[in-house]
């Protein structure tokens, strides 16, 4: 995303503390430059007078909203209204709407139709509604440094599930399946296709949320099963192998069809023949995502039709 990206910043002064307001423009530079700086609140209320000195040092503007009546939220209707003035007069290439409120989730949608980059910033409590609809979603938490000292020390599973984010076992499963589609049409793999195609897929994908600074230490850290080459200028990941070589493997699908007639008329046969060979062993290791995909590799010893798996080399010994 280019630098000089310019952003609509509007923010629900209603849903969102007064100390996240630096984080939240500093993290919108890193992205562009902010044109327009506005946050919504009904300022005559006295709970809001924490926001007069950030506000006053950062220079944003303060949009007056009264609470006409009780129980509906004015805030939400000017911030929307704001937002489509922008989009039909203003020079933005996006817009960054910051709000744990879930009430902007067909704004946010909307925003996209008309081919804006929309970024969401939000608590963890933020629907998952409202940062799927966006392009990005950043966790204030995170990018405040402002994580809560117990859920940073609980296990990685507890910690996704209580910031409510793309738990890393499923990021690790995409990698596996981009590396794959790549080897089956010849190409290597580069990091930044990898982060590139995990923020389309995941919208809250930020390697932050996993306590790292850059995507090659989640890979090196937290996933042990890449490996990352570096050349030149750009980082080539591949899967790791585990001490086997596929020549060890093809030996053991003869072993094992041989073992079974000539055929397995199931798939899973195979593969969990091979697993009980060697417990380490995945499809995956080789750079298939698929074990039918890895299994066809071997075209000159066996066939493979539908679920079944035939032994066509009949001249190898066990």
């Amino acid at each position: 995303m280019a630098s000089e990206m310019k952003f609509a910043v509007l923010i629900d002064g209603d849903n969102i503390a007064p100390k996240y307001l630096k984080s939240i423009l500093e993290e919108v530079a890193d992205n562009g430059v902010a044109t327009y700086k506005r946050i919504y609140s009904d300022w005559t209320d006295r709970i809001r007078s924490g926001w007069k000195k950030p506000i006053l040092e950062h220079s944003v503007l303060p949009v007056q909203q009264y609470s006409y009546t009780s129980g509906k939220n004015a805030t939400d209707s000017a911030m929307i209204i704001d937002a489509m003035d922008i989009l039909y007069t203003g020079n933005v290439d996006g817009f960054c709407l910051v709000t744990s409120d879930s009430d902007f989730t067909r704004l946010a949608a909307r925003l996209r139709e008309a081919g804006k980059y929309v970024i969401g910033i939000g608590e963890a409590k933020t629907p998952q509604a409202f940062r799927s609809a966006c392009n990005t979603f950043k966790l204030l938490e995170i990018i405040s440094g402002d994580e809560d000292n117990e859920t940073s020390k609980v296990g990685n599973e507890a910690r996704e599930a209580a910031l409510e984010i793309t738990p890393l076992k499923e990021i690790k499963k995409s990698i596996y399946k981009i590396i794959d589609e790549n080897s089956n049409k010849g190409k290597d793999t580069y990091i930044g296709e990898i982060g590139s195609k995990l923020t389309n897929k995941y919208p809250d994908f930020d390697v932050r949320n996993y306590g790292c600074t850059k995507l090659s230490t989640l890979l090196e850290d937290k996933m042990s099963s890449f490996n990352l080459l570096r050349k030149n200028t750009s980082t080539m990941v591949t899967i790791k192998k585990e001490d086997m070589t596929k020549a060890e493997v093809e030996e053991q699908i003869i072993r094992i069809l041989k073992s079974h007639g000539g055929k397995c008329n199931n798939m899973a046969t195979l593969n969990e023949g091979l697993k009980n060979w060697n417990k380490n062993f995945s499809a995956k290791k080789f750079g298939y995502s698929k074990f039918a995909t890895f299994i066809q590799t071997f075209s000159d010893i066996v066939e493979v039709n539908m679920n079944e798996v035939t032994l066509i080399k009949k001249d190898v010994e066990k």
